[in-house]
């Protein structure tokens, strides 16, 4: 039974780069994703932002070998792009020498395609192509990330709104710990759709300046699209075979606070909790932790609950922290893997990333973010949030090696 679990791959696609090598110039750069709306077609072009992957869903197929497939929904192509990267970054040359799983994670799924045959329908019901909605589902973006790498042994789908793709690493980490899995690979994939879109508008939480976390003039988030994926292997594989290790996931919480379906409470109860149930798995004391980056999406009810739950863990002593997601938008289903990678990058590059679009300190909160890159920062323990409707909260703590 493995009691240590290790991230030896990584991968990733969102606005600021195709793959890890683009996404860490852009960090380091801070170079934002956050731009017009270019791919998603919608009566919201021109006057709301997103964070859109720069290529489009012909590139993708091209990119993915999938070149004429119909198939293949824009969720599926990114969690294949970020899956492949993270199998090749972690020197897997054998998918099936070790007992192996894939969990992703996602909330969209196939919609991007079932809007298509919906307005298709809907002007002649004869034009609707059933191709376009057998991929509707969740799972289905699973299953085809898992025939392309080739994994039999276990796969699943994880759907918990925001906090999706940190609940598959939790599970995928657990599935490892109790020997019944050798090596996981975890994460998420969303795409942008008119679905989503039109949904978070209507709830009037888009910021159409670009979203500004943790600022005290916030306006709402900014949605954003991507995948990003993460190997984790046992401590038994790592000793057997030697390779780079990235970082050790050292804690992790869940915790529903059953607040409300899409606010978080004041008191912010469940991110309090989650906190510091990944504090308590690691054995870590507040006051270890280098660097959190927070869930941040800009809101005014996350950002104050979240900030407020941060003070009661840490007191007087919080640690730097920052929400990228002034970098790549909110990714929603993959956003809890896409901060796990950019985490992973922070430990090492030894850097903090910045807090984009920050001026002014939320009056109700006794902390700022970082808003300028820290480089030759030693960091030992990333705290990474993130928290979804219906109160489902979680953290997970990374560690270096």
């Amino acid at each position: 039974m493995s009691k240590r679990v290790y991230i030896t791959g990584i991968g990733i696609i969102c606005a600021i780069g195709n793959n890890v090598i683009e996404t860490l110039a852009s960090l380091l750069t801070s170079s934002s994703g956050i731009g017009k709306i270019t791919h998603l077609h919608t009566i919201h072009q021109g006057t709301i932002p997103m964070a859109e992957v720069k290529l489009s869903t012909e590139q993708l197929l091209k990119q993915t070998g999938y070149t004429g497939r119909k198939e293949f929904t824009r969720t599926a192509l990114l969690g294949i792009a970020a899956a492949k990267e993270a199998i090749i970054s972690a020197g897997i040359e054998d998918i099936s020498e070790f007992k192996t799983g894939l969990i992703s994670a996602t909330t969209v799924g196939g919609m991007d395609r079932s809007e298509n045959f919906y307005a298709s329908f809907l002007s002649d019901s004869g034009k609707g192509h059933m191709i376009d909605i057998v991929n509707h589902d969740c799972g289905d973006s699973t299953e085809r990330i898992a025939a392309a790498l080739g994994i039999t042994d276990f796969v699943t789908t994880v759907s918990t709104a925001c906090s999706s793709s940190v609940n598959a690493l939790m599970l995928g980490s657990n599935l490892i710990k109790t020997g019944q899995l050798d090596r996981v690979i975890v994460g998420g994939n969303d795409s942008v759709t008119k679905f989503t879109l039109n949904g978070f508008n209507t709830l009037m939480i888009l910021d159409k300046t670009g979203c500004h976390p943790f600022d005290e003039h916030r306006a709402g988030l900014t949605l954003g699209e991507g995948a990003a994926f993460l190997v984790l292997e046992s401590e038994e594989i790592v000793m057997k075979h030697p390779k780079t290790i990235l970082a050790e996931v050292s804690g992790y919480g869940n915790a529903n606070d059953a607040y409300h379906q899409t606010a978080s409470s004041p008191e912010g109860t469940g991110a309090f909790l989650a906190m510091s149930k990944a504090l308590e798995m690691s054995g870590l004391k507040p006051g270890e932790i280098d660097y959190i980056n927070v869930h941040g999406t800009g809101t005014e009810n996350n950002d104050l609950s979240e900030g407020i739950a941060i003070e009661r863990i840490f007191g007087t002593h919080v640690p730097p922290f920052s929400s990228t997601k002034g970098f790549t938008g909110h990714t929603l289903g993959a956003a809890g893997a896409v901060e796990a990678v950019i985490s992973v990058l922070a430990i090492q590059n030894r850097v903090i990333f910045p807090n984009l679009n920050f001026s002014t300190p939320m009056k109700e909160l006794h902390i700022s973010p970082v808003s300028r890159l820290k480089p030759d920062t030693e960091i030992h323990h990333v705290l990474s949030n993130s928290f979804g409707f219906g109160g489902n909260n979680s953290a997970v703590i990374l560690s270096k090696v």
